[in-house]
């Protein structure tokens, strides 16, 4: 992965966040140095999951996704361990609760979904992490995009990266889907949800952008 290209995309994203905010009916806070700065370590940390060819939806294995989460919200921040700690516990009870429909049921959709394409079978992942109630308590959008990369690199694609481009395409119909209850997709086993639809072709188009995978 071309960490530099990602970082200088970010940087970029980040400048024209206000032009940004006016497409979006929702108005979201510009990413901070910091949060750019987290988010890199997130793509870093995956891309040594993926030099290590692991499976992180395999039994044994959603440790990492937590690790993912973390990295991303508390990799440079100004807390204790013992706050870091105090997080982390909470994100786990969470993210393993069955009353959530927690990872177990992005398990049991991506059991159902193995013949799908790489694009809707990341963007059936991300729609459930952001659905309610969502798969970890905090950085929900950031953690998804890198587990929506994580999918797209595993099938030889290039990662997903928030730009000035893509970013009305990614927050409008992430806007309505973490309204929208886990079990109204779940429950849909046949046709992709709409707002699902979206995120693939969303990721299919992206992939123009092949600065971001080293030669």
């Amino acid at each position: 992965m071309n960490l530099p290209a990602i970082r200088l995309r970010l940087q970029e994203t980040q400048k024209n966040f206000d032009k940004i905010n006016a497409t979006l009916s929702v108005k979201r806070t510009p990413p901070s140095d910091e949060v750019i700065n987290n988010l890199l370590a997130g793509y870093a940390l995956l891309d040594r999951y993926l030099a290590d060819d692991m499976d992180l939806f395999a039994y044994g294995h959603s440790e990492h996704l937590l690790a993912l989460n973390q990295t991303v919200l508390c990799h440079t921040a100004a807390i204790s361990e013992t706050e870091r700690l105090a997080q982390f516990e909470a994100t786990k009870a969470h993210f393993y609760s069955s009353e959530n429909n927690g990872i177990g049921a992005i398990n049991d959709w991506l059991s159902l979904h193995r013949s799908a394409s790489v694009w809707k079978r990341a963007a059936g992942v991300f729609t459930l992490i952001l659905s309610q109630p969502q798969l970890f308590l905090e950085g929900n959008h950031r953690t998804g995009s890198l587990i929506m990369s994580y999918f797209l690199m595993r099938a030889g694609h290039a990662p997903f990266v928030l730009s000035f481009d893509n970013a009305h395409h990614f927050f409008e119909p992430a806007e309505f889907t973490k309204k929208r209850r886990k079990k109204q997709f779940l429950d849909d086993v046949i046709h992709l949800p709409k707002q699902t639809r979206k995120f693939a072709n969303l990721l299919k188009n992206e992939q123009k952008y092949s600065q971001f995978l080293l030669s």
